[in-house]
């Protein structure tokens, strides 16, 4: 909120100046904080329609990152600290995620799995260390699967049917230990989706949709386990418009891909592409035209 309503903060400008380049009629943002009256959104809403598109419609719920939980999360042996949350974070709702859109967001058919417990995900890759559950027993009773959220909401399209954006931000594989812990989740924050459209969890859209967000993970380079996203980019439902793209650029790493926007199989792909600004995130926006 304070960068966003300082006129002069120059990456808040090249953030605007990029999303009105491209002027989506829909848009998911990541790593903008959340607050419960949805100021920083609004503030953000306001300042792109000066120069680009109108968002009338702003929608966002408390992330995990930052939700305290009295237990050591990371098995440092202390408690209280940013990665002793649901999700690594320095309070409630850094970093969090957001959308904007044209078009009505309808509370008809919203799930929100931001909830579910890592442990109730099939086949969950729960991390372990010499003495048993890692960090400990207490630890992933609780630990939920989400480091900052999954989320499906239908978004009202004017003379057509309804579509659905799936989408969700994975914790990065890295910064654990020989247990694996980031790297594990970021496999089943990934493979959640392919569960939840057999259906595993509620029932699945019906009709067409976009699964999109940052899986934090490349199918070729840096950390991590690559089976989640290759499996998720073979699955029947979903195209690849962007395949091999890179949308990220990491000192010391160079140009990765891990972010991604996958229309369900039955859109036509227009155009797509990936629109960087490194004064406004390392991370670029990546885009798709779609047409039925």
């Amino acid at each position: 909120m304070r960068d966003i309503v300082k006129a002069n903060n120059p990456r808040v400008a090249a953030v605007i100046q990029t999303i009105s380049a491209i002027s989506p009629d829909i848009l998911v943002l990541q790593g903008i904080d959340y607050d419960l009256q949805g100021s920083a959104l609004a503030a953000l809403a306001d300042a792109i329609a000066q120069d680009g598109p109108v968002y009338r419609y702003r929608f966002a719920l408390p992330p995990n990152a930052g939700r305290q939980t009295g237990l050591d999360m990371d098995g440092d042996g202390v408690a209280g600290h940013a990665r002793d949350g649901q999700g690594y974070g320095r309070f409630l709702g850094d970093g969090g995620m957001a959308i904007l859109s044209r078009f009505p967001i309808s509370q008809n058919g919203l799930q929100n799995f931001s909830d579910l417990l890592w442990r109730d995900l099939p086949g969950a890759l729960l991390p372990l260390g010499p003495d048993g559950p890692f960090p400990s027993a207490d630890v992933q009773k609780i630990q939920r699967l989400s480091s900052h959220g999954h989320w499906v909401v239908p978004i009202e399209i004017p003379d057509a049917d309804p579509i659905t954006l799936m989408t969700f931000y994975a914790t990065p594989p890295v910064f654990d230990g020989l247990e694996d812990r980031n790297g594990k989740r970021n496999h089943d924050e990934i493979v959640f989706w392919d569960h939840y459209l057999a259906g595993a969890f509620d029932a699945p859209p019906t009709g067409r949709f976009v699964l999109l967000g940052d899986a934090n993970l490349d199918p070729d380079k840096g950390e991590g386990i690559k089976s989640a996203i290759t499996t998720l980019l073979n699955h029947p439902m979903i195209q690849d418009p962007m395949q091999g793209q890179p949308t990220v650029t990491f000192d010391g790493l160079g140009d990765m891909r891990m972010d991604y926007l996958l229309p369900s199989s039955d859109w036509r792909v227009v155009a797509s592409g990936v629109a960087r600004n490194a004064s406004a995130s390392r991370h670029g926006l990546i885009w798709a035209d779609l047409d039925r």
